[in-house]
């Protein structure tokens, strides 16, 4: 019987939600934010439909005003920063899960809407620093997910063709974004959006744990 496993040469992963757990970090930070400067914290719900998106636009939901917009931002990065060793968490299996992708002649790349800061000391703190190529953080880009141009950037540096790649992410912004950039997407159902979520945006993989991306390698 022909092995119609498919076969890809570039692996593009999402971070938060998807290679590190994050969501603790994320949540507490949001809470703090909205708690200092609106003096009450909105459903979360508000705040993870728009996570995988940079910082400002989800904070641009709870003001118009570009300072106080600036200054949300400024106070929940200190706090990030102040926490984030402490409140960032491994998945279970996933470091294991993409190292065993690593082979000769595969090419890894990071798309995220992360800071740069953020992003190396998260992959460093999980083990997954040395790992990848090229890191596609929210510096890096004018359009952010779910447009197709950090995972097109990723792509370039990458020396990659789209029809070769794979991009693994657990947001409907990140299955937007690798589908209107011609790659294949990979869904990762450990992170914090469920199928429901997930199912309109017509992921081509389905992955319920880390050990599930050798089944698309």
């Amino acid at each position: 019987m022909p092995n119609t496993k498919p076969s890809f040469d570039t692996y593009l992963f999402d971070l938060d939600g998807t290679l590190i757990d994050s969501v603790d970090l994320i949540l507490t930070c949001y809470r703090h934010t909205v708690k200092q400067h609106l003096g009450e914290v909105p459903p979360e719900e508000i705040w993870m439909a728009g996570l995988g998106t940079p910082l400002r636009s989800q904070l641009a939901y709870f003001s118009k005003d570009p300072e106080e917009i600036e200054a949300m931002a400024t106070t929940y990065r200190e706090f990030h920063h102040q926490h984030h060793d402490e409140l960032l968490k491994q998945y279970p299996g996933a470091l294991e899960a993409v190292r065993a992708l690593k082979t000769p002649g595969t090419k890894f790349g990071i798309v995220t809407s992360k800071m740069p800061w953020s992003t190396r000391r998260g992959l460093e703190i999980c083990g997954f620093d040395g790992l990848f190529e090229a890191l596609v953080t929210a510096d890096d880009v004018k359009k952010h997910k779910p447009e197709p141009e950090p995972v097109y950037r990723a792509l370039e540096l990458l020396d990659a063709d789209a029809s070769g790649a794979v991009f693994v992410g657990d947001s409907p912004h990140d299955m937007a974004a690798g589908r209107s950039a011609g790659v294949k997407t990979a869904a990762a159902l450990w992170g914090p959006f469920d199928r429901k979520a997930l199912e309109p945006e017509q992921p081509d993989y389905w992955l319920e744990k880390p050990a599930d991306l050798s089944q698309i390698g």
